[in-house]
């Protein structure tokens, strides 16, 4: 008898195929969510704007279930294409000024990074904190913030091992130095929980694709409400305005909301992707899925590191996640994930090491099958030398 998970695995097809650990990289659809998406193919081939109409009618509700997700309010949230375009909406709607600065660690993904070095441009600088011996807990950021700090910008989830970010605690120090703070939550949403008025984030920024179970190229941005009102508009599109239909009426006010920063047409079938798998893992528990989460990692840890691996991913009450990134000494990490592959566990696998990342249908099962073939993997290399 298959033993029960947060998250249905008969939901999952990839269940069928292999052991996915791989949702740091990419996540999978749910059944329910792969099927909303057929519906919606099917009525725009059959209908074109008479098909698509009916979704787009549907967005204030897709908004108000991602505002739900993370607890805020209506009218705060835009449907992006993803993590990238909200910190360039930050960025662009930031009045940055010569002299001020934004702190990042030096160990941020680029999307980001890479929308933030534009703010030089106007004589700001970008300050990259360094973590190679430490992580940016909240003494940290106190020792490094400055009157010159404008803004402070982190992932939740580090990308490479995993590190899980104290954001109340790091909102608070940057309140105090009256900066703003800025969260990637690509790394964690959907795998834990996150209320953005109890963390105090001034602005949220997350891709779907994956801990979200959402498709590739869609993403939101949330922007707290006393933000929202002093927050220019960078890249204004036709659907920016008060009255998107009034076509002819060039200058009419910007949207009260947060769908100002949504420009253009946006992705309708992303954006219900993100609606579908919202209510999913809405239904399974998103306390129930982290816990689940965490017991997995925990396990994948304990048994990696009595197989002789050394695990890289800082391991804590407070700072664990998803994500657990592990080396092999004197083995090629690159030719370990292969090995991995091969045996039907899919992960992510680059020089640095191997990149584990279960969500809430994985089994214990999987984890050990892992680690088995990370044992056997040392054996034969060890022999054959």
């Amino acid at each position: 008898m298959t033993p029960s998970t947060p998250l249905a695995r008969s939901d999952f097809a990839v269940t069928e195929r292999c052991a996915y650990l791989n949702h740091a990289a990419a996540g999978v659809l749910p059944k329910p969510t792969h099927q909303a998406l057929r519906a919606f193919v099917d009525d725009h081939a059959a209908g074109g704007i008479l098909g698509v109409w009916p979704y787009e009618r549907c967005m204030d509700e897709y908004r108000s279930a991602l505002a739900r997700f993370i607890g805020a309010q209506d009218g705060t949230i835009a449907i992006l294409r993803n993590t990238g375009d909200g910190a360039n909406a930050l960025r662009g709607g930031i009045e940055w000024d010569a002299g001020d600065e934004l702190l990042l660690p030096d160990n941020e993904f680029p999307a980001n990074v890479q929308p933030w070095l534009k703010i030089r441009e106007r004589g700001a600088a970008v300050r990259f904190l360094p973590m190679k011996e430490r992580r940016l807990t909240p003494d940290v950021l106190r020792a490094a913030i400055s009157p010159r700090t404008k803004a402070v910008a982190v992932s939740w989830v580090s990308f490479e091992d995993g590190y899980r970010h104290d954001l109340a605690g790091l909102a608070a120090v940057a309140h105090s130095a009256g900066a703003l703070f800025f969260v990637d939550a690509i790394q964690g949403l959907g795998a834990f929980p996150l209320d953005v008025r109890a963390l105090d984030i001034d602005a949220l920024y997350c891709g779907g694709a994956k801990w979200m179970l959402a498709l590739q190229g869609v993403g939101f941005l949330y922007v707290r409400p006393e933000l929202l009102e002093r927050l220019g508009l960078g890249a204004p599109g036709w659907r920016s305005v008060e009255n998107m239909w009034d076509f002819l009426n060039y200058e009419q006010p910007l949207a009260g909301d947060a769908t100002r920063y949504e420009g253009g047409t946006p992705n309708f079938i992303g954006a219900l992707s993100l609606a579908e798998s919202v209510r999913v893992i809405e239904a399974a528990g998103t306390a129930r899925i982290g816990a689940h989460v965490l017991e997995l990692t925990d396990r994948l840890a304990a048994g990696l590191t009595e197989a002789g691996a050394e695990v890289r991913s800082l391991r804590g009450p407070h700072c664990s996640s998803g994500i657990v990134t592990f080396r092999l000494p004197g083995v090629d990490a690159v030719e370990l994930g292969r090995r991995l592959q091969q045996d039907g566990i899919v992960t992510t696998y680059r020089p640095s090491g191997v990149r584990v990342a279960p969500h809430g249908y994985n089994l214990p099962s999987e984890i050990d099958a892992l680690v088995d073939t990370v044992g056997r993997y040392k054996k034969e290399t060890l022999c054959s030398r």
